[in-house]
């Protein structure tokens, strides 16, 4: 940890402006936007920046204090990452994590760093934020159409919401039911949709007919992914020629927020792809869309604080994560339209026994010995964040039905606890619950015999099958 004087003024029109920054250095630490979250819990804004930044981009990002971050390189070996002698001047130094929840009083370390050690102000919270991004959005878009894909998950609905708010009815939404969406998901969203914003344009694009041609006989999950990107973009974009807007004068909102944008900005060495993410990338080039991304400098839970405060209902705030591309990676092997509805129905099950338990929301918790401010966002401890059914492939067994003998597919169900979605791990779901889930599954569901409970931790598992 490193506290130095601000340097110049940060640019106007984005969250730098009038606030004092804590600068995070990465060295390609799986814990580094760990400690932007957490200083942004207690009030102070950061952000992060490879080891390799220049005097430039640390200059313009005025740092009052800068953290460096750790990675799995030895100094000692050849090209290993350094910073640059003459982008920060040492206070001090620790050398270990009050980022991650198991450290006690790690939050109460970070508060003292900012407030007594760097004598930073705790201006980052939705009070301030909120207003001065409705203003920035107003001054950007001014009178000019806007179009976007609605999900009816919390990143899209939230940048609706926002964007309403500034600019009135100019965004015209499209939802599109690709076929791969959780049971009556397409018909709820829409009415949420038009129940949070009464006058907006929003359409529904029943698209499914496409997707399942597409995907007849793929069983391989990156092709799966790939085709249904590329067809999701072909949908999206006959849809708003249907509206007749002028592209060039026309802004695309994408609900890209701060992990991604980290993702081009931290240190990176040799890695491979894991999966490949589900998204609109391409689109703004080839329709001449320019970008617009209100939500770029928030994380998850910072934008599930600004639905709140934009008054949108709790039951879409809390919505647990879905994958873009459906159930399409949840169905192990082929995709048909029965495969599809087998699991919409089983998921459909589980989550309302999760529901009745009262286990689908999360609750916050704070570690012993850490104080949270009035900011963004809790420092949370592990609770429930996400559960769904998964589709067994070519694993039919043998069961019982009344006096008959069945061979059906096998059901798993996953439920994971996690604090940042970088690693996982499995939620100790009460067995009454999966007793009740299991037994309903199999007696309502036609075309399961067999239930079965996913206790696998990411890593080595990641927390969707495929």
């Amino acid at each position: 940890m490193t506290a130095q004087k601000p340097a110049t003024s940060a640019a106007e029109g984005s969250p730098r402006a009038a606030r004092d920054i804590v600068v995070v250095f990465d060295f390609g630490s799986q814990v580094s936007r760990l400690i932007v979250r957490r200083l942004r819990a207690i009030g102070v804004y950061s952000e992060l920046l490879a080891c390799t930044a220049t005097v430039e981009e640390v200059t313009q990002a005025r740092p009052a204090a800068v953290v460096l971050s750790g990675g799995p390189s030895s100094v000692y070996e050849e090209g290993a990452p350094h910073i640059r002698r003459d982008v920060w001047n040492l206070l001090l130094r620790k050398k270990f994590h009050p980022e991650v929840t198991h450290t006690p009083c790690g939050a109460a370390l970070l508060r003292n760093f900012a407030q007594r050690i760097a004598r930073l102000e705790l201006t980052w919270n939705m009070q301030h934020f909120l207003p001065e991004q409705i203003q920035r959005l107003k001054e950007q878009v001014g009178s000019a159409p806007v179009v976007g894909a609605l999900s009816g998950g919390v990143d899209s609905t939230v940048a609706a919401a926002l964007l309403h708010k500034a600019i009135g009815d100019s965004f015209h939404g499209f939802l599109i039911d690709t076929g791969l969406l959780r049971k009556n998901e397409a018909a709820d969203t829409l009415v949420a949709l038009r129940e949070c914003f009464p006058s907006l344009d929003i359409e529904c694009i029943d698209a499914s007919a496409k997707f399942y041609a597409a995907l007849d006989g793929v069983t391989d999950p990156e092709k799966k992914r790939k085709i249904i990107g590329a067809l999701f973009i072909e949908v999206f974009e006959d849809a708003v020629k249907q509206k007749n807007l002028n592209t060039q004068g026309t802004y695309l909102l994408q609900g890209t927020l701060y992990p991604d944008v980290i993702e081009s900005k931290s240190y990176k060495g040799p890695s491979h792809t894991i999966k490949t993410h589900h998204n609109v990338g391409g689109l703004p080039e080839r329709m001449h869309l320019q970008v617009l991304e209100p939500l770029r400098d928030l994380f998850k839970d910072e934008v599930r604080v600004m639905g709140r405060a934009l008054g949108l209902p709790e039951e879409r705030i809390e919505r647990h994560p879905f994958p873009g591309p459906g159930l399409a990676v949840r169905i192990i092997g082929a995709i048909t339209p029965q495969r599809v509805k087998v699991l919409q129905e089983a998921d459909a099950i589980f989550i309302q026994e999760i529901v009745k338990a009262g286990l689908y929301k999360r609750c916050e918790r704070v570690s012993r010995g850490d104080r949270v401010s009035g900011g963004f966002c809790w420092s949370w401890d592990c609770a429930l964040f996400q559960a769904f059914a998964v589709l067994l492939p070519e694993c039919q067994s043998v069961g019982v039905m009344g006096d008959g003998r069945t061979y059906e597919a096998t059901c798993a169900l996953r439920a994971v606890e996690t604090s940042d979605f970088m690693t996982a791990d499995w939620f100790r779901m009460p067995l009454d619950v999966l007793a009740v889930a299991s037994s309903r599954i199999t007696n309502e569901v036609r075309g399961i015999n067999r239930v079965v409970y996913d206790i696998s931790s990411k890593p080595p598992a990641t927390i969707e099958w495929e």
